[in-house]
């Protein structure tokens, strides 16, 4: 998809060019690259930055830890902190850099190394242990979650979460089944899925949004994403640029209404002379929502749900 080495033609970073223009960077600033993936966006960034610049990316899977260190070897300029983007604030103020960053970055997809490798079992059409985790050293996997979850939590998950609308009918199914056998490949709970779903409403593929959704859930993705967002004004310099790339309505949504909260402010009582902005404003919207090009979707189908938002932290 998006998270791989800039030499790569395949894995050429979604939105990469309108990603970078949204950053508008400094060649003297600091950046931060809240999902470095397989370092896409990072290796672009850094071309773009010279002897005081400076660029750290976090990230909390260990295989992206691993292309990291490879990656900025020798740059004193880079610096890479493993741990999940929710982590952002606390480890800026550790280096004392919280209010200083010019421009942060953040790219909700999962990599496509991470949905291409088997063994991760993030993926449906690759048969593989279900684990799920973007961490694998933290917490449950899918395959623990399926197996001790009751129908309701399953339900609620697939239709919260996966915006699926035979949530009710696919939870029922597994909960059945894996008295019988428990679920712990993804081949298997693909196929489990599909066998829920009545066959005329099979239009993409069937597991497409089961997946998505115990993903987010597995890796309380969209918890994380609420706890960046709220920091997101205090890592913030002033005229400092957010960026954000979500492949999710729900992620996008909460970022759109971030971004319009921010911007408003409080809202204050009808009738007052105004002479000062509102209280609470720290952000200013930049811009229109972006999609991906026509010819950057016929390169990368997975791209088809990505939308770009870009924002400034007012001075």
């Amino acid at each position: 998809m998006h998270h791989a080495s800039s030499k790569d033609p395949l894995h050429c970073p979604v939105l990469l060019d309108k990603a970078l223009e949204g950053l508008r960077i400094r060649p003297d600033g600091l950046y931060v690259d809240g999902t470095f993936g397989r370092g896409g966006h990072s290796a672009a960034i850094r071309e773009r930055l010279n002897d005081t610049g400076r660029l750290i990316a976090l990230d909390q899977d260990p295989e992206a830890e691993a292309v990291a260190l490879e990656q900025f070897a020798g740059d004193a300029r880079c610096q890479f902190l493993r741990c999940s983007f929710d982590q952002l604030l606390p480890r800026l103020q550790a280096l004392e850099l919280a209010g200083r960053v010019d421009g942060v970055l953040l790219d909700l997809g999962v990599s496509s190394p991470q949905l291409d490798t088997p063994e991760r079992g993030f993926s449906f059409m690759r048969d593989g242990p279900l684990d799920m985790r973007m961490d694998p050293s933290r917490g449950e996997s899918a395959a623990q979650w399926l197996a001790r979850a009751d129908e309701d939590d399953i339900a609620q998950v697939l239709r919260v979460l996966g915006e699926e609308r035979f949530a009710r009918r696919i939870a029922r199914h597994l909960v059945t089944r894996r008295l019988e056998t428990p679920i712990e490949r993804t081949g298997q709970l693909a196929a489990l899925v599909a066998e829920a779903i009545p066959r005329h409403e099979r239009h993409k593929h069937p597991a497409t949004r089961s997946f998505q959704a115990i993903r987010l859930h597995i890796n309380g993705e969209l918890e994380a994403l609420a706890t960046c967002l709220a920091m997101l004004p205090e890592v913030l310099a002033p005229a400092g640029r957010l960026v954000v790339i979500s492949f999710h309505s729900l992620e996008d949504r909460m970022v759109k209404r971030f971004i319009r909260r921010q911007s408003e402010g409080e809202p204050l009582p009808r009738g007052l002379p105004v002479t000062t902005p509102p209280p609470g404003r720290t952000l200013l919207r930049i811009g229109k929502a972006l999609r991906p090009s026509p010819c950057e979707l016929a390169d990368n189908p997975r791209a088809r749900s990505a939308v770009l938002r870009v924002a400034e932290r007012l001075p």
